[in-house]
């Protein structure tokens, strides 16, 4: 009999797609799967049927037989599985693709911890000089063309140092810690220093991966972002490099501990490659967990080194 898995995993969310309508994709197909895989036998009853007839005309005796429960019939009981709780990381708007956690079961917990660690996330943002829309992407309404070609990628990275110098002093701003004390330089080993509650976004490391104008593409690290943040700040280096740009992609590449390695393509949506997915990311997400929560909840450690240790013997 098939059994429900239970953690998280992470799926790659294509542009175009809600990410409500890729979780319920998930929950269908395992449903589906699940619903399909062989149950329990029914159960068995005693029931006290008429004998034979032994054609001799005498009275008709009853005797003891065991029948099935028509309950568990498959036609009487319906599916087994109806519903699974399948909650969702951080979310990626429609224009959007990438990395889209999910949990299942206690999964859903771990949602909420992760969420607590306040993760790094990596972009990848494609840009187009030369054009501004009221909504920063693409396929927005066009507001104006500008001129590009005196933009360089000096220039360029210029732009982007004084960004990333302006959130670096937002990042310690927002992280509460006396850069003076011990306690900071701990953090700063550890590779902790962030903040722990809420704050706008914060742009931590911002670089140029190509630029062949009037295209370009940067790598963005950033925390409590979203995907329209990002679309905004394309369209304010367009602004500091006197042109306009608009965005032509954001494509989240790694979320916290999961990378576009760990994420399972719309092919891979079955309860094999699920299980599979949630048994080889157990180890960073608890180890990750620990890091940064410390003691914080042990309980859910705890349970997580028994559930890991359960499926090695199986």
């Amino acid at each position: 009999m098939a059994a429900v898995p239970g953690g998280l995993f992470a799926v790659y969310k294509p542009a175009g797609v809600a990410w409500g309508r890729v979780r319920d994709a998930v929950e269908t197909r395992l449903l589906r799967e699940l619903n399909a895989a062989p149950g329990r036998p029914p159960r068995q009853h005693v029931r006290f049927l008429p004998a034979p007839d032994g054609g001799d005309g005498g009275a008709t005796g009853l005797v003891a037989a065991r029948v099935p429960v028509l309950a568990d019939h498959p036609l009487v009981r319906g599916p087994r599985f109806r519903r699974l709780k399948i909650g969702a990381g951080h979310r990626l708007d429609v224009k959007a693709s990438g990395v889209f956690i999910l949990g299942i079961g206690h999964g859903n917990k771990l949602l909420t911890d992760l969420y607590n660690c306040h993760l790094t996330k990596v972009y990848t943002v494609g840009g187009l000089f030369g054009k501004a829309t009221d909504d920063f992407s693409d396929t927005g309404k066009l507001v104006e063309k500008t001129t590009f070609d005196h933009i360089t990628r000096e220039k360029l990275e210029r732009i982007l140092a004084v960004i990333q110098g302006t959130n670096h002093k937002a990042l310690l701003m927002h992280s509460n810690i006396d850069m003076k004390t011990q306690e900071a330089y701990e953090l700063a080993v550890k590779g902790l220093i962030r903040p722990m509650g809420k704050s706008p976004p914060i742009i931590t490391a911002i670089r140029c991966l190509q630029l062949a104008l009037p295209e370009f593409q940067l790598e963005i690290h950033c925390l409590h972002e979203t995907q329209q943040y990002l679309r905004k700040i394309v369209h304010e280096i367009g602004l500091e490099l006197k042109s306009s740009a608009v965005c032509t992609q954001v494509r989240r590449i790694r979320d916290g501990v999961f990378t576009l390695d760990d994420a399972l393509l719309r092919t891979q949506w079955n309860l094999q490659s699920i299980q599979n997915a949630i048994w080889d990311c157990q180890l960073k997400v608890k180890t990750e967990l620990e890091k940064t929560l410390g003691h914080q909840d042990k309980r859910l450690l705890d349970k997580m080194d028994a559930e890991m240790g359960h499926a090695a013997d199986s």
